[in-house]
């Protein structure tokens, strides 16, 4: 007699639980070391503002090659191996940033990028795995919010650490947090199905399409702020270094207050939020240029945390919606593979005009690029059902 095993599926609160806490492990350790290496390369090793966007940009690139090309060839088994693969590679370069010269630290950076570009996105994909859209959609804002965390508890413990220590101990302060991230990457969830669309397939899809336009709007100043906050505070209003970095707590803290409130009150609609996130975005950026105390720029950058914390996770329902579950990892991908595009375009410019017209004023010219963005996107998309949320439930 045939016995048949049936496979018991994980519930929700299991797939919630270790999704978020994989995710502020990684995002973290991901975070402190895209933000970190730009103070440690200028004021340890003497490095050029120039000199710093080109180093943040060389970690970008070897990102972007993981995502647009590597992830993206890979079937699901092998994925996931690269993925707990990548996560131990992590945790196994932080300790040598410790003892990097102003030669090693290009290395160590493009390796560590690359390593990076083949954990986040599949964490975006397993956050969308579920069948039912809207526990889907709550699931993408948990997991953006987890997001936030990170980017809160982060940052936090980074300030402490700096408050006692010189930038190069915070590498070493994060190996737990790593190990952390290795261990739970074992329970990431990956698609079980053998026909995934690959290649330029997903670039036609609407859903990658309206996500680059709408993650444009936002992710062209947060480039600049990841490689240059921490040095825009200390040149411009001359605070420590410690309570320079602690210029992000605000941010993310307002980016998590406003990722909880769409975790517990999903968006059906897009579009309002949206217009208001891009109206936030472009009046914070000029607001960085006129700040006349380091408290009016704390209070601006806390402001310009709201469309940080909306813009992210919209872009990433377009693509649920727009996307099976064949075409998910190919446009979540090439998606972030995108984001990595900019953040390696973005430092490298901001760094070469701030030479030129300093750092205040090129945040304020980013406002620019936000405008023409944002009048595309709204031109093609406005009456579009991934904006309206008139879709059929799944």
């Amino acid at each position: 007699m045939m016995r048949i095993k049936l496979r018991r599926e994980p519930s929700f609160a299991y797939i919630a639980l270790t999704l978020s806490l994989m995710t502020i492990a990684a995002r973290s350790t991901n975070n402190m070391v895209t933000t970190t290496v730009g103070p440690l390369s200028k004021y340890l090793l003497g490095f050029s503002n120039t000199l710093v966007g080109v180093i943040t940009a060389v970690m970008f690139a070897t990102t972007f090659i993981a995502t647009s090309y590597i992830n993206p060839s890979l079937n699901s088994s092998v994925r996931r191996k690269a993925f707990i693969l990548s996560n131990l590679t992590v945790l196994l370069l932080l300790p040598l940033f410790f003892f990097v010269s102003s030669v090693t630290i290009w290395i160590i950076s493009a390796l560590i990028g690359l390593a990076f570009g083949l954990v986040m996105p599949n964490l975006i994909t397993a956050a969308s795995l579920v069948n039912d859209r809207k526990t889907a959609e709550r699931l993408l804002a948990l997991y953006s919010t987890s997001l936030s965390i990170s980017l809160i508890l982060g940052p936090a413990y980074e300030s402490f650490v700096l408050s006692k220590f010189p930038y190069n101990y915070v590498f070493l302060a994060f190996l737990p947090i790593a190990a952390l991230a290795f261990a739970l990457s074992w329970t990431v969830k990956f698609p079980d199905t053998k026909r995934e669309v690959k290649g330029s397939r997903a670039l036609r899809n609407k859903g990658f399409l309206s996500s680059v336009l709408a993650i444009t709007t936002y992710n062209v100043p947060f480039a600049a702020i990841t490689a240059f906050l921490t040095i825009l505070a200390v040149d411009r209003f001359h605070v420590p270094g410690d309570l320079a970095y602690s210029t992000y707590i605000p941010f993310f803290t307002m980016s998590f207050l406003t990722r909880l409130y769409m975790t517990i009150r999903p968006f059906n609609s897009l579009r309002m939020p949206m217009f208001i996130s891009i109206l936030i975005t472009v009046l914070t950026l000029a607001g960085t240029l006129f700040s006349p105390t380091y408290a009016v720029f704390l209070l601006v950058m806390a402001l310009l945390g709201i469309p940080h914390g909306s813009v992210f996770p919209m872009s990433t329902i377009m693509i649920q919606r727009a996307t099976s579950k064949e075409e998910r990892n190919a446009v979540n991908s090439y998606f972030l593979a995108y984001n990595n595009f900019l953040f390696i375009a973005v430092p490298t410019v901001v760094g070469y005009l701030s030479e030129f017209i300093g750092l205040s004023l090129t945040f304020g010219l980013l406002s620019i690029p936000v405008v023409l963005t944002s009048l595309v996107f709204f031109v093609k998309f406005w009456n579009d059902d991934i904006l309206t949320g008139k879709l059929p439930q799944s």
